[in-house]
């Protein structure tokens, strides 16, 4: 005769429970990749944003795919949700992109900011620019100026969409529209996935989308003013990021893969 489930372990219950959740999960996932499989950008968003509300909004860095995702999000639904985060090391172009970006939709975007204390101590203990160093100290710099502010407005959300490319990097090859981000237990939607460089720039160019003037000085991925550089011809579109690092040691940590 089975066991009621009063009678089981908790340890086994929490087992089952978060087994039959994660499948549930990956099983809604997979319908949601089959059903935007060779669909507009558009499609997911007009699927996902009436139905989330206000638990879902684009995580925007400023950069070009972001700024096409901004564009299409407020036509679709203009009260809609688009956050970035401030790391307090922006260039001021990306200051700038900012302002024009709310004036040009009318919109306040959330700006999510570092704990002050967090920073001071990592400054005390390593120095200002200590990420030069070593890939340890760089990603823990990351951490407080951008993962730490980046849980906070994750907490508030079911579901995040990203600018996320195939093509953009050695370490993005894999992204799908529709992602199970386990790490932060959220929906994570990149509609721009399978979009090429040309792509992107079609629809800045078509749809006159503001966008960081940066880019017409040789910087197609921007972050943090200290870790950007401008690249050289031929060279990889994220290679003016952490350009003292390894191609595969290329990210911040805001989209870890497994």
């Amino acid at each position: 005769m089975s066991k009621r489930v009063n009678d089981l372990p908790r340890s086994r219950l929490l087992v089952n429970f978060k087994h039959k959740f994660m499948k549930n999960k990956q099983e809604l996932i997979e319908e949601l990749n089959t059903a935007f499989e060779g669909k507009t950008p558009e499609e997911p968003l007009k699927y996902l944003l009436p139905k989330y509300g206000k638990r879902i909004a684009l995580a925007s860095s400023l950069g070009l795919e972001d700024q096409v995702l901004t564009d299409m999000i407020l036509k679709i639904d203009p009260s809609s949700r688009i956050f970035t985060i401030d790391t307090g090391r922006l260039f001021p172009e990306t200051y700038s992109l900012i302002d024009r970006t709310n004036m040009r939709y009318d919109i306040k975007m959330e700006v999510y900011f570092p704990d002050h204390e967090s920073v001071e101590k990592y400054v005390v203990r390593n120095g200002i620019n200590a990420f030069y160093e070593s890939i340890e100290k760089r990603k823990e710099c990351c951490r407080t100026r951008k993962i730490q502010p980046l849980l906070r407005a994750l907490s508030t959300l079911d579901v995040w969409i990203c600018g996320l490319r195939q093509e953009q990097s050695v370490t993005r090859t894999g992204i799908r529209t529709v992602e199970w981000d386990e790490a932060n237990s959220l929906i994570k939607v990149n509609p721009l996935a399978g979009w090429s460089e040309q792509d992107v720039w079609n629809y800045i160019k078509t749809k006159n989308v503001p966008y960081n003037k940066l880019h017409d000085k040789d910087y197609p991925s921007i972050g943090c003013q200290p870790c950007t550089r401008a690249v050289l011809s031929g060279e990889d579109v994220r290679a003016g990021r952490w350009w003292w690092e390894n191609p595969e040691h290329k990210e911040c940590g805001l989209h870890r893969r497994s």
